[in-house]
């Protein structure tokens, strides 16, 4: 796994042999990457993924039967995920790449300043989920008013969007900082907080009981009585979630 000594598994995954070769001739120059693996298909890539749990991951969009959205639906159940970069052709995927929780988004062609830069933020990215295993690095550092905030993670009882920023809701005090919640969602444990709305992360164990609405939709109610909107999407992933965190939902 990446950390201070970085030594990062990647995995390359697309159904063009030059592109994968490509990346394969990049990657090789970076004396941190360890090994390089290479998928032609999405759905092998969902096996390699779940196999040899690669450290980060350069997935195409576009492939015949599985895209990489599909791929990573299909890995929405198992943890950790690795690092994901999607990479692509097409630029109208963007936006839908990091609402599903990518790292980043290389349009092809690329130059070698561009992939860099990825590996930039990939690296941070991995150095950043190996420091949180560790007790020490539980608070998260909110700039605010000409003064520095330190949130302990623990305490955060929900996250959501807002705009270019989140918002960490800690008991009846809330702080912004400029993350997008994909970010903030490969920083946070993911045993202790789920994704269960686009724009909504929460913290497990401030779950008290979910609830089912009149139009028949999932509602979370928070430990204080706070509503929030459950998606059908992330919905099985919330219960199998909560069964692992030991709190079956009422």
């Amino acid at each position: 796994m990446a950390g201070n000594s970085t030594r990062i598994r990647a995995l390359i995954v697309d159904d063009e042999p030059l592109a994968r070769s490509n990346l394969r001739v990049l990657l090789g120059q970076d004396t941190d990457i360890v090994s390089i693996q290479e998928c032609g298909s999405g759905a092998e890539a969902v096996k390699q993924i779940q196999a040899e749990r690669p450290d980060l991951v350069f997935l195409d969009v576009q492939m015949p039967e599985c895209s990489g959205f599909e791929v990573l639906k299909r890995l929405e159940a198992d943890e950790p995920l690795p690092v994901i970069v999607f990479v692509t052709a097409y630029d109208e995927y963007a936006l839908r790449a990091f609402d599903a929780g990518a790292l980043d988004y290389l349009l092809k062609p690329f130059d070698d300043a561009r992939f860099q830069l990825a590996m930039q933020r990939a690296k941070q990215q991995l150095a950043v989920k190996e420091s949180l295993a560790t007790p020490e690095a539980s608070r998260l550092m909110v700039r605010s008013a000409g003064q520095v905030v330190y949130v302990p993670i623990p305490d955060i009882d929900w996250v959501e969007a807002a705009d270019y920023y989140v918002c960490l809701h800690v008991g009846d005090k809330s702080h912004l900082l400029r993350k997008s919640m994909a970010e903030l969602e490969q920083e946070l444990d993911p045993r202790m907080f789920c994704r269960i709305h686009r724009s909504t992360i929460v913290n497990l164990r401030n779950v008290s009981t979910l609830e089912i609405d009149a139009a028949g939709e999932y509602e979370v109610i928070l430990a204080g009585g706070h509503k929030l909107r459950l998606s059908r999407r992330f919905r099985k992933d919330l219960l199998a979630r909560m069964q692992e965190f030991g709190t079956p939902p009422g």
